[in-house]
């Protein structure tokens, strides 16, 4: 789709309008997410596919780049690729993919497998790093191609000798790390040039393999992934859609939440049912949508058996209405009163077994001091039940 435009009395024709994209990771099996609900994620990554084509035909884009890691790994089930392929259809626009650390075009790989079923010529699933003309001329991809997971060297530098046609857009496409710019542990390999836009003569560099959002410069970003994938991620769950009015003029870039599913790290500190019923107050704020919603939940404090009992039944509730809740309370300890253990028995046999299990679990050196702590709860919840 060609734009115009007046500035100044200066009609421009040259307008070039993509999505920019990365790290699907489309067969992600999600296995810190037990049964139905890693499940549902899994689903959802084929999902977004589908949502990236419904937004670029809204958008009226010309094309759709995906910075990498299309795919979780070579490996992925055939389903996988009918159905992203099915996704794409939705789009008639150009696609263009490139391969990335998980999914490198090696000589046998999901590349070669997708090619086999004869994708649509606007699908172009890039293995080598050649210049790729779209929108008519109008603009050029050069992508920088992993034909295999990691490599040392950069291999965006080719870009800065490629010739393109005079008042071509240029567009670089890459799936790696940018070392000054961010933590040493994820910029080991498969390094990009913070300058190489710069320096290649680039509008844009399309970055992949961040999975959060993040501006390295006005002519550099990551995408992040479209579909939020984990707790620790920083600004994921977007896409970009990028216009650049003509060559040489800065890239507008706009983010679009794309993201489903929520994910949210929470800490709190529990000592009392008044910390109980403001836990859940402040889990009702932050999930307005439960069922969109996973949250890990890291506990610390001291409570009684009666607090206990409350914050269970609480997190129990929430377990049922969140997507996902994966609650570490090891930093949460068990300080039994004198009324817990009244609440259960006062006197007789059953008193003094409470008093016996009190003993242990109050022991650092007795070695099943957690399991004496866990028969003291299971004893009140059976004699008194949750504090309903």
């Amino acid at each position: 789709m060609i734009r115009m435009s007046s500035v100044q009395g200066h009609i421009r024709t040259l307008s070039f309008r993509f999505v920019h994209t990365a790290d699907w990771q489309l067969g992600k099996q999600f296995a810190n997410i037990p049964g139905d609900a890693g499940a549902v994620l899994r689903d959802r990554r084929l999902d977004a596919v589908k949502a990236i084509a419904k937004l670029a035909v809204e958008r009226g884009v010309d094309a759709v780049l995906v910075a990498g890691d299309a795919f979780d790994a070579n490996a992925v089930a055939d389903r996988t690729l009918i159905r992203m392929l099915d996704g794409l259809k939705a789009f008639a626009g150009d696609w263009v993919l490139i391969p990335g650390n998980h999914d490198a075009a090696l000589a046998d790989s999901v590349w070669t497998r997708l090619r086999e079923r004869k994708p649509p010529t606007n699908v172009h699933l890039v293995s080598e790093p050649e210049p790729l003309s779209l929108a008519g001329g109008r603009a050029v991809v050069l992508p920088a191609v992993l034909q295999r997971r990691h490599e040392v060297d950069d291999l965006t530098a080719w870009f800065e000798q490629a010739e393109t046609p005079p008042g071509t857009i240029r567009i670089g496409l890459a799936h790696g790390s940018v070392p000054e710019c961010l933590p040493s542990n994820s910029a080991a390999l498969n390094p990009v040039t913070a300058s190489r836009a710069a320096a290649a003569r680039l509008d844009y560099l399309a970055l992949g393999d961040w999975h959060g959002t993040l501006e390295i410069n006005s002519r550099t970003w990551y995408s992040g992934t479209p579909e939020t994938d984990s707790f620790s991620s920083s600004e994921p769950g977007n896409i970009l859609i990028v216009t650049i009015d003509e060559p040489g003029e800065p890239p507008e870039v706009e983010r679009v939440p794309t993201s489903h599913f929520l994910w949210h790290s929470e800490e709190a500190e529990v000592r009392s049912i008044e910390d109980v019923e403001a836990l859940n107050r402040k889990i009702h704020k932050l999930a307005p949508e439960p069922v969109r919603y996973l949250l890990r939940l890291s506990l610390s404090g001291a409570v009684d058996l009666d607090t206990r009992a409350r914050l269970r039944k609480c997190l129990n509730d929430w377990g049922a209405l969140l997507h996902y809740l994966d609650v570490r309370d090891h930093e949460l300890l068990d300080e039994p009163s004198d009324d817990d253990l009244d609440r259960i028995d006062r006197s007789g046999f059953v008193r003094t077994a409470v008093e016996r299990l009190q003993s242990r679990a109050r022991n650092e050196a007795d070695p099943d001091r957690t399991i004496a702590m866990m028969a003291l709860r299971r004893l009140y919840e059976i004699h008194v039940g949750t504090g309903n």
